[in-house]
């Protein structure tokens, strides 16, 4: 399957833009800066005492007086988490704020993704074993379920909903809710993760408790800047905007797991993933860490993840870890497979039409539920097209699970909200954000889905959306290509959604090549008038480069390390022709 077509375009910052920048520095670092919205050297101070002040979210003082009560009473509470990484790092989150406060009657449940799905559902509260707790917290979820939440009530259960995910037109009746997204709120960083909200609860209920006098000598108040890993982690695999706010909290987390104060969990699943704790990245917990943790979540139960991320025992962590590695060494088996058959549908659907559909749907009698959604990520990447796959609940059910990717400019849960307003009945549920989204329906209306799909696409769709944009940050002079440069690039702000990584344009002269495990390519290269560098292309087939004397490559700088020895090494996003 061929990729879509791409145009380069040049990430400029705006000419009438207010620069309050030093001018003597590096010019290539002012338009990186600038090209991302830093206007001013104080946005990248990370401190604390910048972030959004906890008294600015709205809900925090009804849910907080709730909790407290609860806490002083030493009545159970349960937390309601998710099954994916931002869900699992909030629980845990919650489990060692609450228990740190001096709270012990605090359990959770993550509902199973096969047989429960997505959140707070009725049949999870009947499922829920007595004696019942006098409150549920959601974490990453709830602000969609109005039947959930009617239910837990109807059984004499307080709950406090916390979410990030946009509200529906109907919102449940909790008792309080705790939502960046919500209507009317004056938030100033909408774009929280759900760790990042349960972070901002922990904080308020431990000024609550400090000020009813909880905290003594034998229960001294807690330092919860220690969740600080969590909060950075369950950030940046969740791929929301790493706005402001976000920065300033997961740059505290990263500094602490590199210090060596991280959770025990996460240190683990660095290292089972081969990655040092001392240079932990952003990019380590995006597509090291996180994977790990969301292929328990796919395959099997987010318990294991949420086990390995609450313990203080190292070697408990450790076991846990090498557990959920082994998880996700199955999720890539399973993953290959059901690409290349995604692939191949995909492939016969262009031998009958010109061009892709604006939005693509695949679909696998045998595919895995829990990994659609990968499969979808990668199609997408590949034709530029927003892609919908689906497949059984569970093998032989009636009912079929769908994850859906999109590209930018077009809002995914919008599109399917406006599926469902025209066609009631075809979709059972559905959710999500602009970017990825989840629903489901039943076999039989899999044919009208399609339709009412190629239909809907077609008046949405805005053809120029569907050309590959690449961006990139200009080309590098040779004196650029040093150490020294890439470790400063490498820190200058946490890079990630809406804050990408500096990525480069250049023309190179291909002095060799080699093939690595198969299927990366080793590149040594010449960069004219400048030094002899070494890159690596990903997945990359070598037939790509045979018979080339000069690469025109779109590329990072990157540290490379090995044995104790640092030096520069391109990562190859792009060999453009």
């Amino acid at each position: 399957m061929t990729r879509a077509q791409s145009r380069l375009h040049y990430r400029q910052p705006p000419a009438d833009i207010d620069d309050r920048l030093p001018k003597d520095w590096h010019p290539l670092i002012r338009n990186i800066l600038l090209a991302r919205g830093i206007r001013r050297p104080e946005q990248l101070d990370a401190s604390l005492k910048r972030m959004a002040p906890v008294s600015s979210l709205g809900g925090l003082p009804e849910a907080v007086a709730i909790i407290v009560q609860v806490i002083q009473q030493q009545q159970r509470l349960c937390i309601v988490g998710d099954y994916d990484a931002d869900g699992a790092t909030a629980t845990a989150l919650l489990l060692r704020g609450f228990r740190a406060c001096g709270h012990d009657r605090v359990d959770y449940v993550v509902p199973d993704r096969f047989e429960l799905g997505y959140g707070l559902s009725a049949e999870l509260v009947d499922q829920l074993p007595e004696p019942l707790p006098h409150l549920l917290i959601t974490v990453d979820n709830g602000i969609s379920s109005v039947a959930g939440v009617a239910r837990a009530r109807e059984r004499g259960m307080q709950v406090v909903i916390t979410d990030h995910h946009l509200p529906g037109e109907q919102l449940p009746e909790a008792d309080a809710m705790v939502n960046p997204n919500l209507p009317g709120e004056a938030f100033p960083s909408r774009a929280l993760a759900g760790v990042g909200v349960a972070f901002y609860l922990m904080l308020a209920v431990a000024r609550k408790l400090e000020e009813a006098g909880w905290f003594q000598a034998s229960r001294p108040r807690p330092d919860l800047r220690q969740l600080l890993d969590l909060v950075a982690l369950g950030t940046v695999a969740d791929v929301v905007p790493l706005d402001e706010n976000n920065r300033i909290l997961v740059t505290q987390g990263v500094r602490r797991i590199r210090g060596g104060e991280g959770n025990p969990g996460i240190r683990a699943l660095l290292q089972v993933s081969g990655r040092e704790y001392a240079y932990c990245s952003t990019a380590d917990l995006g597509f090291a860490v996180g994977p790990r943790l969301n292929a328990a979540g796919r395959l099997e139960d987010m318990r294991q993840g949420i086990e390995c991320l609450s313990t203080d025992d190292e070697h408990l962590a450790l076991q846990w870890a090498q557990g959920l590695d082994e998880i996700n060494r199955q999720r890539r088996e399973i993953e290959g497979e059901m690409l290349q058959q995604a692939e191949q549908i995909v492939a016969d659907l262009l031998q009958q039409l010109a061009h892709p559909p604006p939005v693509v749907v695949v679909q696998h009698p045998d595919w895995h539920a829990g990994v659609v959604g990968l499969v979808a990520s990668r199609i997408k990447e590949k034709l530029h097209r927003p892609v919908l796959a689906l497949a059984p609940a569970m093998p032989g059910s009636t009912e079929w699970k769908g994850s859906a990717r999109s590209i930018p400019g077009f809002h995914l849960r919008d599109f399917l909200a406006d599926l469902n307003t025209r066609h009631p009945g075809l979709l059972d549920k559905f959710g999500g954000h602009a970017m990825a989204a989840g629903f489901s329906l039943q076999q039989d209306r899999l044919a009208a889905l399609q339709q009412a799909v190629a239909e809907l696409a077609a008046r949405r769709v805005d053809p120029s959306l569907l050309q590959r944009r690449i961006e990139h940050d200009g080309t590098l002079n040779p004196a650029d290509f040093s150490l020294q440069f890439a470790q400063q690039l490498q820190n200058l702000l946490p890079w990630g959604q809406h804050c990408p990584a500096p990525c480069f344009v250049g023309e190179f002269q291909l002095q060799d090549y080699r093939l690595m495990a198969g299927k990366h390519l080793k590149l040594y290269l010449q960069v004219p008038q400048g030094p002899a560098v070494e890159a690596v292309a990903f997945n990359t087939p070598a037939e790509i480069v045979e018979g080339r004397r000069t690469l025109t490559l779109l590329y990072r700088l990157e540290v490379n390390r090995y044995r104790g020895r640092e030096s520069l090494q391109l990562l190859v996003e792009d060999i453009l022709e």
